[in-house]
């Protein structure tokens, strides 16, 4: 019995040294970390949503969150430029990928940093994307020429270098420091 109560009180006090000091993992946020918000707009400058980037511990975790679009499945992408400008959003450049990877998740050369998967859209025109980036970097991702958020027309392919052939560029935010 005394061994059995002995054997508890340990595992208790491990238990509360863990709950004291966690360990980071991948995925939890950094205290004080970077965030940035991007707002979508379709090509007519109307509101269809926003995205965040949140440094991550072991990365960025990236949200979309997107409505009035046409239902089915489009590419998301983050872009290497910070600029949304009508009516193709070309401004906004390629995708980022700091680290000279080829795209597409699929690929055994890729993923590179700007991939996102697919975004599904229901009936309603809603759909959301939360995913994490692992060793993506804020700093490299506000950069001076900052990076933008862009939804594609048509489904990723996930696999074809550069673009996934996931068709026009049909929504676009700048991402801002908050």
């Amino acid at each position: 019995m005394r061994g059995t109560m002995l054997a508890g009180m340990v595992l208790l006090t491990l238990a509360g040294c863990s709950a004291v000091r966690p360990h980071p993992h991948v995925g939890d946020a950094v205290a004080g970390g970077a965030h940035a918000v991007a707002l979508l707009r379709d090509a007519r400058g109307t509101d269809i949503g926003r995205a965040t980037a949140t440094e991550v511990t072991g990365g960025i975790r990236f949200t979309v969150d997107a409505r009035a679009l046409p239902p089915g499945t489009h590419g998301a992408h983050v872009h290497s430029v910070g600029r949304c400008d009508a009516p193709d959003f070309a401004s906004a450049g390629p995708h980022w990928n700091p680290t000279g990877a080829k795209h597409g998740a699929l690929n055994p050369m890729g993923p590179h940093q700007g991939d996102l998967p697919n975004l599904i859209v229901g009936a309603d025109g809603r759909g959301t994307i939360g995913v994490i980036v692992p060793g993506a970097s804020m700093a490299g991702l506000l950069d001076p020429d900052g990076a933008a958020i862009m939804i594609h027309a048509g489904a990723d392919d996930l696999s074809t270098d550069p673009g996934g052939n996931s068709g026009e560029r049909v929504a676009c935010g700048v991402f801002v420091a908050g």
